[in-house]
Formats: structure tokens, C-alpha cells, sequence
């Protein structure tokens, strides 16, 4: 999660059972979760979710796209109303599949709900399965569910110009390039030009190539520990140092852009670990073992030392 650090962020439990309620103000849609649910919510709010899992190894993360990138529909009060930010809640408590959150939007009306921000957020949600990945997005004319064949995502823009974008780069390779001129071989004079180009800036289009790149050419994983630890080090890769990137402050000045948080979903092993900007040691709730039967909120962790080296 990259924005400036003023929403508050928990870790959320939502368990299987709960009788649910859009935040919506005429006639919302209601649902019984039948998941239990974990992610990271805003504005302590169990419900609010913007990124989790549940049981059945789905997860959803939702992502800004601003600049026209993203259009509501308007509430039509007949109890299907979902505001955007129940979304993730929902489709989470509801749905195994990828085919059957694609039936739930299908059977739901996405209405912009401010949350707590002053606006509501312009979104795209990211879903995930051990067998594919999909985008929701808000067009002008109506809901899109659209299959993800690259298994990565940003910002703005919609998926397709980002899959269209990536052809600018199919060149690239874990391998350094050698070449032949008059007879004598040329060779690189360091390591990393088989990835020459990849671009290293924090726009959602440099972010997508660098992701496709990464998740692409790196070695594949062990096992499954193996594999979250592989996610974090590709995760290194999108940190934002505070202060490279700062934005106008609706209250006066500047703040910075930072990487809030980072989450991991382990859809095999079934765990989803996070770790934020104030504490560099990730944390992990286990489905296996972790008492999910209880609704709350956790804050995430404050800021921490690093840990002295045991002799």
C-alpha cells in the first residue's frame, strides 16, 4: 500500500457466521459471511477491508486508480447496494472462486461511499486463486470483470493497456547479452544487461513492468516458505523511501507518498503475513492455528528497534 500515512490501518479478523450489513444508507445489501476473513482494514473498521484472504485460498487487494480510471455506479436502493470499501468483505465472505466472485458482482450494485477520506477512493480490486487471477474494474459503461493473465497489477491504467505495454519489453532476460562484431566477441562489462531497460521509476506503468519482471525471471520457489520469502524480496524492489515522492497536503504543504504496508498471501499454505513502514519484521496469522472465531481489529505494529545479534 503506497499514500501518505494518515489512515489509520489495522489488521482485521472477520469470522464465518457474521451476519453482515453494507454501509450503504437506504435499503443495503446484507449477507451471512460464510469464510472466515483476514486483511488489513482503514479507519477501524473491521469491514473496511482493502486487502485480505479467507479460507479457501481467494484474496483481494485493492488498488487507487485515479484519473477517470474509475467510475461507481449509483445506488439503486433495492438491496443490492455494496459500497466499495464492504467490496473486499464481501466477495471474501462469500466466495471460493474466481468464477463465483465474478456471479457475486454480477448480482451487486458497486456504489462510491466515502469511508473516511473525504471522497470515496477510486479502486480496482485484484483477485487471486492457486489456479488464475482477475481485475474488477469501474468503467463509464458499467463493471468489468476481467481475467489477468500476468498474475501482477498496479494503478492506472485499465489492465489492457498495461498487457498491451508489456511488448514493449519482451527482450528482457535473466541473462547477459554477448555479440559478435568483425570476428571478435563484445561482452557486457557488468552483470544485469539482459534486464537493460527495465524501468526503475514509481509510476504504475514502470511498477507493472518491473513486477512482470521480477515475479518472471526469478528462480522458482523451494516450498512454500521459501515462496513468502521470495515475495517479500520482490516486494523490496516497490519500497518508496519517504521523501523521493511528496504530494500537496489538502490541509497545507506537503507529505510524503510512502509504502505504508506490504501483505503476502500464501493461498497454498494458507497464511497471510504483513509487515508495515514502522516495523521492518513481517508477521503472519496462520489459518491453521490462529482463533479466527472472533471479530477485531489489531493495530498494526508500531515503530520497533532492530533486534541486537545473539552470540
Amino acid at each position: 500500500m503506497e499514500f501518505p500515512p494518515e489512515i489509520p490501518w489495522d489488521l482485521s479478523i472477520l469470522p464465518a457466521g457474521s451476519e453482515r450489513t453494507a454501509t450503504i444508507k437506504d435499503n443495503p445489501k446484507t449477507w451471512t459471511q460464510q469464510y472466515p476473513v483476514v486483511g488489513i482494514s482503514a479507519f477501524h473498521v473491521a469491514q473496511c477491508l482493502i486487502d485480505g484472504m479467507n479460507d479457501q485460498g481467494l484474496s483481494a487487494h485493492g488498488l487507487y486508480m485515479p484519473g477517470g480510471f474509475c467510475v461507481y455506479q449509483d445506488a439503486k436502493g433495492d438491496g443490492s447496494d455494496v459500497a466499495i470499501m464492504d467490496l473486499i468483505a464481501f466477495l471474501l465472505g462469500t466466495c471460493a472462486t474466481l468464477d463465483e466472485v465474478k456471479e457475486a458482482v454480477a448480482s451487486i450494485t458497486i456504489v462510491g461511499v466515502d469511508p473516511g477520506m473525504g471522497f470515496p477512493p477510486p479502486l480496482h480490486i485484484l483477485l487471486y486463486t492457486q489456479d488464475g487471477a482477475a481485475a474488477i474494474e469501474f468503467h463509464e459503461d458499467g463493471v468489468a470483470f476481467v481475467d489477468n493473465p500476468v498474475a501482477v497489477g498496479t494503478n492506472a491504467p485499465y489492465l489492457d493497456w498495461h498487457l498491451t505495454n508489456l511488448r514493449n519489453y519482451i527482450g528482457l532476460s535473466a541473462h547477459n547479452p554477448k555479440a559478435v562484431i568483425d570476428g571478435k566477441t563484445m561482452e557486457p562489462l557488468g552483470q544485469g544487461q539482459g534486464v537493460r531497460g527495465l524501468p526503475g521509476d514509481y509510476t504504475p506503468t514502470a511498477r507493472f513492468v518491473r513486477a512482470f519482471a521480477n515475479t518472471r525471471l526469478a528462480k522458482p520457489a523451494s516450498d512454500s516458505d521459501d515462496a513468502e520469502r521470495l515475495t517479500l524480496r520482490i516486494l523490496n524492489t516497490f519500497e518508496i523511501v519517504p521523501g523521493i515522492i511528496r504530494e500537496p497536503n489538502p490541509a497545507g504543504g506537503e507529505w510524503d507518498e510512502i509504502t505504508d504496508w506490504v501483505t503476502v498471501a500464501n493461498l497454498t499454505g494458507s497464511r497471510y503475513s504483513y509487515r508495515n513502514h514502522t516495523d521492518p519484521s513481517p508477521y503472519v496469522v496462520d489459518f491453521a492455528s490462529a482463533d479466527l472465531s472472533k471479530e477485531r481489529i489489531v493495530p498494526l505494529a508500531g515503530p520497533r528497534a532492530f533486534s541486537p545479534a545473539q552470540f
